[in-house]
């Protein structure tokens, strides 16, 4: 048997091969679908009269880690003008991403509008795909600052980049409101955990976010829920964490949502700064490192940081690092949804 490719074999250079040339030189967006024109026929976000557009461009991005192909994958939409959020809702089930973010214009004066979808919900916030958005964004004006509209209201971001090109943010969150969750006890027998080391409860920023504390991060990793039986609990992104050194090890499951499991989550990572600072575990103000997704091959690391007191929260912020790997088109067929809703 002779050697696979990568184990000594030597792979013939694409150059002259007939097949990887034309896989290489071939447009299938150029070619156009049923009902459609030719090549190069209609601009991405414009629409001629009673057709659709012709190409949807999205960029790739992996929020919360300096490394291509960790953190948590995000697809932004960055024209969704000619969109109705049907087709919105199809495209993010057509990726299979845990979020999906569409860039609008903004209605009431911040910089962009962004849309999120899981693959089978929109929220009105979320913590990736507005950091990963506001990055994109900042990136494309030039600026340092940007302002998000959500279905939360409007948010802040701050934009950096290290000497070395990596782009970073930080946005200041929705503040959360929060309370004891009421079905702990399937919760937990969905998760396979008998207690909780901290008050199980739940906290709203958009999506509902339940928080159950473990005692080690052992504990955490060895995690092995019931999709089905934790789905029945209700639409929820169940954060399970633990201490783990100088940071805290989390894991967050949503299966009701159509995310089995998140590489990283930043809408809990403020409501996780605001429950250790709640009941006594971290000082308000302190700034902690959160390490998710390494259980799906997806290490990321989040920065949070909750002020004021649990009477009087003042802010609270989420960071972390975003990286571009890659860009593509869909292709939007004439006449499948009726328009944009707008």
């Amino acid at each position: 048997m002779s050697d696979p490719a990568g184990a000594g074999a030597t792979v013939p250079p694409a150059d002259g091969d007939p097949l990887i040339t034309a896989m290489q030189s071939f447009d299938p967006l150029a070619e156009g679908g049923p009902g459609e024109g030719g090549p190069g026929e209609g601009a991405p976000g414009e629409r001629a009269p009673g057709e659709r557009a012709r190409r949807l461009p999205y960029v790739l991005l992996d929020v919360f880690s300096e490394t291509p192909l960790q953190g948590n994958q995000l697809a932004v939409f960055t024209d969704a003008r000619a969109l109705a959020g049907e087709e919105m809702q199809r495209l993010a089930r057509e990726l299979q991403l845990s979020e999906t973010a569409f860039v609008l214009p903004a209605l009431d004066g911040a910089d962009a509008r962004v849309r999120i979808f899981t693959p089978t919900a929109e929220l009105r916030f979320a913590g990736h795909p507005v950091l990963g958005t506001a990055v994109l964004v900042a990136s494309a004006l030039g600026c340092e600052a940007v302002s998000l509209e959500t279905g939360m209201g409007a948010v802040g971001a701050r934009v950096r980049r290290d000497g070395q090109g990596t782009l970073a943010g930080t946005v200041r969150q929705p503040i959360p409101s929060w309370g004891p969750f009421a079905a702990q006890e399937a919760l937990l027998a969905a998760l396979g955990v008998e207690r909780s080391q901290l008050p199980v409860e739940c906290y709203e920023n958009g999506p509902r976010h339940v928080l159950v504390a473990l005692a080690t991060a052992q504990q955490v990793a060895r995690l092995r829920p019931e999709p089905r039986a934790l789905a029945a609990v209700g639409e929820l992104c169940v954060s399970c964490f633990a201490p783990s050194g100088e940071r805290w090890k989390t894991r967050m499951f949503a299966p009701a949502l159509g995310v089995a499991e998140d590489a990283a989550t930043g809408s809990a990572a403020g409501p996780l700064a605001v429950h250790l600072a709640r009941h006594g575990r971290i000082a308000f103000g302190q700034r902690i490192e959160i390490e998710q997704g390494a259980e799906i091959g997806r290490a990321s690391l989040l920065q949070a940081c909750a002020w004021g007191s649990e009477a009087s929260l003042a802010a609270v912020e989420v960071g972390g690092a975003v990286v571009a790997v890659a860009r593509g088109e869909f292709m939007h067929p004439a006449g499948a949804f009726p328009g944009p809703d707008l």
